[in-house]
């Protein structure tokens, strides 16, 4: 006699679960034995647990990459958004285009402009940020096990897309002037070599995340030509560009090549990231997957924030608002690097002449990331080297945000961040240091973290 297969047994606290799952799950998730295999090494990152008491006002966060809005007219934006809804409002409350609302399309290119980009309206897709573009491109190009070479260290968040489509990442150094060419193409050769299939270079080139050093003008010719001579796909991530300090925009990588760049840009550094609108610039037939892939997330992006970020274009002085935030970072960039000659002189660091970061190697024998409860503690967060390494290396080195904190309050969390770094040194020279592990999961950041 067959025995026909029963509806779905219930779990105690009421939902269904087949018996595979019932054999394999647990009290918490009877579901654990249907995920993925890509879904078993996803967990937020340790770090992100601290961060709630981080973002309390009594601790000076020196982790997060948040602009600093106080500096944007706010009273303008409140007339903008009631603008758009009385003149727009059935447009901005309605589902849009997939790539995107075209007029903003248009606008985007006068932005890139800047740069040396020469695009057409139909070369971009608007995304939900450009963390959602950068997601989009690994996921129409990444198998499991292809590689991804990225910079040493590299943005977190791209760490975790990375990790998430099971791609390999590969870690070239970079120095004072960014991507190592002869680095990148000694590792490009041993891949090949080995037989590996090499995908993706991303790159950070502008103000880089973490390390705020940008790539020159001279080597962006040499990456480029060393990654179309192995067939890599470059992946330019710059959302950071127009926020230089002392200098007028570097011509960006794409501006080089139209067919081996995909480009990555948005406003959430340069305007506000609580509208979500990035783009990617990508060849033709790159662009239609892209818009496909697109689709089948979200349909389309939020016609609202885009025509509240077409509407600011049009009709504010938006390059005037940039050289606001720009004379703001530099203000508190100059803060932060004075605070550290005065408190921490024991350390080393760069002086970035743009962006929101500065990379901070730790005296000897000290760990970032075991040192960070502590810190907490003291009032004062930063963002651990490891978090910025695939493989779980970088704790000697630091991430010092000065984005957001006023000049007064980055001084105050650099002498409180001096004095943990005195009273770890004192553990140090009393116990040693250990060995610590290399993480196997996928971390995904906050936005207090990236």
């Amino acid at each position: 006699m067959t025995t026909q297969p029963g509806p779905p047994r219930e779990t105690s606290g009421g939902h269904p679960t087949s018996s595979a799952a019932a054999g394999t799950g647990t009290r918490l998730d009877p579901w654990l034995s249907a995920y993925a295999a890509r879904t078993h090494g996803m967990r937020a990152s340790e770090i992100r647990a601290l961060f709630a008491v981080a973002n309390r006002p009594e601790v000076v966060s020196l982790a997060g990459g948040m602009p600093f809005l106080e500096g944007l007219p706010l009273d303008d934006l409140a007339e903008l958004a009631a603008r758009v809804v009385a003149t727009r409002g059935l447009q901005a409350l309605q589902y849009g285009s997939g790539q995107g609302d075209e007029t903003l399309r248009e606008q985007i290119l006068d932005v890139m402009r800047l740069e040396g980009i020469d695009a057409h309206p139909d070369d971009v897709v608007v995304t939900t940020g450009s963390q959602q573009a950068l997601d989009l491109v690994t996921r129409i190009f990444v198998d499991p096990g292809d590689v991804v070479v990225a910079e040493a260290p590299s943005y977190v968040g791209a760490l975790g897309v990375f990790r998430a489509y099971q791609a390999d990442v590969v870690h070239v150094p970079i120095d004072a002037h960014g991507l190592v060419p002869e680095a990148l193409e000694q590792t490009l050769s041993t891949l090949a070599a080995a037989g590996r299939t090499v995908k993706l270079l991303y790159t950070v080139p502008n103000f880089h995340n973490p390390a705020g050093v940008s790539l020159s003008v001279e080597r962006r010719p040499r990456v480029l030509e060393i990654a179309q001579r192995y067939g890599v796909l470059v992946v330019e991530d710059n959302p950071y560009g127009l926020l230089g300090f002392d200098s007028e925009p570097r011509a960006a990588i794409r501006s080089l090549d139209a067919d081996g760049v995909v480009y990555l840009g948005s406003f959430s550094k340069t305007f506000a990231p609580g509208y979500r609108v990035g783009w990617v610039v990508a060849p033709h037939a790159v662009r239609e997957k892209l818009v496909l892939a697109s689709e089948s997330a979200i349909l389309c992006p939020s016609n609202a924030s885009q025509l509240a970020i077409s509407t600011y274009l049009a009709t504010s002085d938006w390059r005037g608002q940039i050289k606001v935030y720009r004379e703001q970072y530099r203000e508190r960039r100059d803060a932060m690097v004075s605070a550290l000659a005065e408190h921490l002189p024991e350390a080393s660091w760069n002086v970035p002449d743009g962006g929101f970061y500065t990379w901070v190697r730790l005296p000897a024998g000290l760990d970032a990331k075991d040192m960070l409860p502590r810190a907490v503690t003291a009032r004062v967060a930063y963002v651990p080297g490891t978090a910025f390494y695939f493989d779980g290396s970088g704790a000697d080195h630091m991430r010092l945000s000065f984005c957001y904190p006023t000049p007064e309050r980055i001084r105050e969390g650099v002498r409180r961040l001096a004095g943990v770094v005195a009273d770890e040194r004192e553990l140090v020279e009393l116990f040693g240091t250990r060995a610590r592990g290399v993480p196997d999961s996928v971390q995904f950041p906050g936005p207090d973290v990236a």
